[in-house]
């Protein structure tokens, strides 16, 4: 029986255009103007110290941001960029600018599981505060209150088994007590290895791909699945 949902953002419960077409293009226009702005502040200062450590030299404000610009185009999963991008995406919903997307399906589907007693959770590469202002800030209000709890990479990458091992500790259930949803192969498949069910998601639009999970459409076909 499935005790807990730990689902994917980007291609799962919001649309891949929504960090394609809003989230990155505001990160990259408004990121280079808040690292100069607030460098001495000191949640800033861990994470240009720390962009100086994975790169292996201290490196200037500019030269910093020239580094996140380029890990940027490259896609890069990296915490420090993460972190950055979410502070940066505050600002951005605080003012209005950006306001989440979320698939019709999700936010009724996550309000019935949360009352049937499935804790839920997010893991996603975004930093923990970006997941957060994502679903605080969606069409159908606040749902912040519905989840338990906010993985990142800081749990580790998402293609690695041990970080969804890590994942069912926090949780304290068993993995095979512990359902994940994901629209990407890599992530399904290390989320079995490490003994969690799976689900990959195949929204309008998207191909599949043939991947060895179980498919819906949405997340009403997801608790189809899962109900004993």
């Amino acid at each position: 029986m499935i005790k807990a949902v730990v689902t994917d953002i980007e291609g799962t419960t919001s649309a891949i255009s929504f960090v394609t077409e809003a989230l990155y293009p505001y990160a990259r226009k408004h990121l280079p103007e808040f690292v100069r702005a607030h460098a001495r502040d000191p949640e800033v200062q861990r994470q240009l110290a720390e962009i100086g450590r994975i790169v292996g030299k201290a490196l200037s404000v500019d030269e910093a941001i020239a580094q996140l610009l380029a890990w940027m185009d490259e896609d890069r999963k990296i915490t420090p960029l993460k972190t950055l991008q979410g502070l940066v995406w505050e600002r951005g919903f605080a003012s209005g600018e950006l306001r989440a997307h979320l698939y019709a399906d999700v936010a009724p589907q996550l309000k019935a599981w949360k009352a049937s007693g499935i804790h839920l959770y997010v893991f996603s590469s975004g930093s923990i505060k970006a997941q957060q202002l994502i679903f605080a800030h969606t069409p159908y209000g606040d749902l912040t209150p519905l989840f338990s709890g906010f993985f990142d990479t800081t749990t580790g990458p998402k293609t690695e088994p041990d970080s969804y091992r890590t994942i069912a500790r926090v949780i304290g259930e068993p993995p095979h007590a512990i359902l994940f949803l994901s629209d990407a192969k890599r992530e399904l498949d290390a989320a079995r290895r490490a003994g969690l069910r799976t689900i990959c998601l195949v929204r309008q639009g998207m191909a599949e791909h043939g991947v060895a999970h179980r498919k819906a459409r949405n997340f009403h076909a997801i608790d189809a699945a899962i109900r004993p």
